[in-house]
């Protein structure tokens, strides 16, 4: 989402390549070209001014370091600049409460359904909680057939009362139930609602004071700019919110409402949403994100992420394979497979440092590794775990099964065997981008 931002901003560190030191008037160049990439990025134009004034006071006030750059010193100020103005710091969600009762609100349209079923999920996953999804959108159908179908993904129940149009009453019937059934969170879904509709903001007023939440989470689609941050404010000065939930972060969006949101409300972001899979959610991370913003990467995230999916006695094991090169297809399989379940490959690789900009231009998506599946799915155990026995005939049928030709399957043979030397080299630590470009590219080449 920040990918103009971020390449603007590089741009505008550039103009103090080469400069002895930072003075007033190289400084000011470079805010100027700043103040105007946080514009095009749709950042509110008062909180624009404001973060370049306070970057060119700290930049004015401090001694450049012998062995730090004029423009190095300038990206560690703008960075630490940009963290303050997403928040500065990481904030929970609050799970306090028996059970803990989460309302989400927001405009129509904005993900609030998505949102409820992925939060399910993931205090499911990462956390042991046992929630109860509860269907408070009377007044839309669909709305409740779209939780249901969410939570059957998810294996959570929900709580639904046909006929009740009273969201007030079935909350209130919802968290009895929950208390009764043992359920220890309680996630509320609410109708969207326009900022200026007075009845509908009245009824979640209502609920609130009904069920007293110890989370209110504002859910706000990132896409809409400008808007995001007025209508936060007007939920926020209604409902008092704990909150924000951005939506829709992996689209086309300049990232100003992420970049604002937080300044206006002064409340923090605590997620955004990554994508359409129910494990497209993160917590958010203010340094984290300015990192990403500045195309440092986010080392910390992948590593979290790769925990969250890689079993260590299983790390352990293929570890030592790959110091020994006997990686082999079986071990392939599964290393794609749990890439996947990590999120888009686009934007797991852009989390190593540098890789960002170099992946910047090529298409990834969830069927880039399909081919290469299929053609391992096609191989038997013993050319799977032995890939030198593939001769000339084994090429033939393994090309026949998979629905593809010999080329193909020579290629993937090709590329495996420098995917597997890269893999090592990854595993001593050595030339990271390198590799995990090289992997990247087998995908984008099928």
């Amino acid at each position: 989402m920040f990918d103009n931002l971020s390449d603007k901003l590089e741009r505008s560190f550039k103009l103090l390549k080469g400069e002895g030191k930072i003075t007033e008037i190289n400084v000011a160049e470079t805010l100027k070209d700043i103040r105007r990439a946080l514009l095009d990025a749709d950042v509110n134009f008062k909180i624009a001014k404001k973060f370049t004034d306070d970057v060119k006071e700290k930049a004015l006030g401090q001694a450049v370091l012998t062995a730090v750059k004029p423009g190095q010193l300038m990206v560690k100020i703008v960075k630490d600049e940009l963290a303050a103005l997403m928040g500065g710091k990481f904030t929970d969600i609050n799970l306090t409460g028996k059970p803990t009762i989460i309302l989400i609100s927001g405009l129509q349209g904005s993900g609030k359904t998505t949102f409820s079923g992925k939060l399910a999920n993931m205090l499911k996953s990462k956390k042991g909680r046992h929630p109860l999804l509860v269907a408070g959108d009377v007044y839309r159908p669909a709305a409740i057939e779209q939780l249901k179908i969410l939570a059957g993904q998810i294996n959570a129940p929900v709580y639904t009362e046909e006929g009740n149009m009273n969201p007030v009453q079935i909350a209130q019937n919802a968290v009895k139930e929950a208390k009764n059934k043992g359920y220890d969170v309680v996630i509320i879904d609410t109708a969207g609602r326009l900022a200026i509709d007075e009845q509908m903001m009245d009824e979640i007023v209502a609920i609130k004071k009904a069920v007293v939440p110890q989370e209110i989470l504002f859910v706000v689609d990132s896409m809409t700019g400008q808007d995001a941050v007025n209508t936060a404010r007007e939920f926020n000065d209604r409902l008092d919110i704990n909150g924000v939930v951005l939506t829709k972060l992996d689209g086309d969006t300049r990232g100003g409402a992420a970049l604002s949101i937080r300044a206006v409300v002064e409340k923090p972001i605590k997620f955004i949403g990554t994508g359409e899979k129910m494990e497209a959610i993160d917590v958010f991370h203010p340094d984290r994100m300015a990192d990403r913003i500045l195309g440092m990467g986010d080392i910390v995230s992948l590593v979290e992420k790769a925990q969250e999916q890689f079993d260590a006695e299983e790390a352990k094991i293929l570890q030592r394979k790959l110091a020994k090169n006997t990686f082999n297809f079986n071990d392939f399989l599964k290393q794609i497979n749990q890439i996947k379940k990590m999120g888009n490959l686009k934007d797991v690789a852009s989390l190593i440092p540098g890789m960002g900009k170099a992946l910047k231009d090529m298409d990834f998506d969830d069927d880039s590794f399909k081919y290469i599946e299929a053609i391992i799915y096609s191989m038997t155990n013993e050319e799977r775990e032995n890939p030198s026995v593939i001769n000339g005939s084994r090429r033939k049928r393994i090309a026949n099964g998979s629905g593809t030709d010999v080329q193909e399957i020579n290629r993937l043979l090709k590329q495996f065997g420098e995917t597997r030397k890269m893999m090592k080299m990854a595993s001593s630590g050595k030339n990271m981008q390198r590799a995990m470009s090289s992997i990247m590219q087998k995908g984008r080449s099928y």
